[in-house]
């Protein structure tokens, strides 16, 4: 008797147990000024109201596929495996390019247009394996007359349905070669005494320029050193001079030049107080190319 009635607690303790979904994570440059990250929000609700959802950001510049992989790129390694991340920075949206879900080594799913936005996050934590959406089965109902809004209709729905377990991967759609669209950019190099690289993105709120130079490509460099740098744009100089290298924005006085590395331990350059990039006319993406040496 006893051992029937702990087998009915435990019967009951698990029919109790609510299932934990992964969470969901979107990324859009659809801004926060109308309704459409609510209506995607609401899609993924209705889908199952027991998944959670968070913003990566909502703010990618307009059409800037290369932000967008950089984001994913800065943020997804912190997020449990599992995560399914959605980015809807689609200015092919309604062509033939393709809709697809990547599933990373490191067990994270992101779904997106296969427009470049998934380079980086795929150099980072590699591929395991790729599909392409089947719509024919995983698309908003009564969704077939909108073209323009697939982040709604196709992305955050098929996000939901594989994040609440209502598909699973391999009912996606079809299963790709396990490749993604790249955009080619400028890798971190030692090259005679120089490190190359370019600039992926600013510290937005502070106009400091981030490379992706890793602080493990820089052993020729100490703190203290000065180093020479160079940022071209296709061959047009924007800023050449001096600088230092130090640990702290504290170590040089306010208003002067200085390099450091940033939250992810790559070189970066900036003005203490200031703003680098609003003051020698500094952008980002792959055309912006950085050279420094002793």
């Amino acid at each position: 008797m006893r051992k029937l009635s702990v087998l009915v607690l435990l019967l009951i303790l698990s029919c109790n147990t609510k299932k934990v979904h992964p969470p969901i994570v979107l990324q859009t440059d659809f801004g926060l000024k109308d309704g459409a990250v609510a209506a995607m929000k609401g899609v993924i609700m209705g889908v199952d109201p027991a998944l959670k959802i968070y913003d990566l950001t909502q703010e990618i510049p307009p059409y800037d596929i290369w932000e967008a992989a950089y984001r994913l790129r800065q943020t997804a390694e912190y997020w449990p495996s599992g995560t399914v991340f959605v980015s809807v920075v689609d200015p092919g949206v309604g062509t033939d390019r393709k809709s697809i879900v990547l599933k990373t080594k490191s067990g994270h799913y992101f779904v997106s247009p296969d427009n470049g936005t998934l380079s980086l996050i795929s150099e980072q934590l590699g591929i395991a394996e790729v599909r392409q959406i089947d719509e024919a089965v995983n698309r908003r109902a009564s969704s077939g007359a909108s073209y323009t809004f697939h982040g709604r209709d196709v992305y955050a729905f098929t996000a939901a349905r594989l994040a609440a377990g209502v598909i699973s991967f391999a009912e996606v759609g079809k299963r790709l070669p396990d490749s993604v669209t790249m955009i080619p950019y400028q890798k971190a190099i030692m090259e005679n005494d120089t490190i190359r690289g370019m600039i992926p993105i600013l510290d937005i709120q502070y106009g400091n320029v981030w490379t992706n130079i890793p602080d493990s490509l820089m052993h020729n460099f100490m703190y203290g050193d000065s180093l020479t740098c160079s940022i071209k744009r296709e061959g047009n100089l924007f800023f050449s001079g001096r600088i230092p290298l130090v640990k702290t924005f504290g170590e040089v006085p306010k208003g002067n030049v200085m390099a450091y590395y940033n939250s992810l331990t790559q070189f970066s350059i900036a003005i203490n107080q200031g703003n680098f990039a609003d003051s020698f006319h500094i952008s980002t993406g792959p055309e912006w190319q950085i050279a420094c040496w002793k």
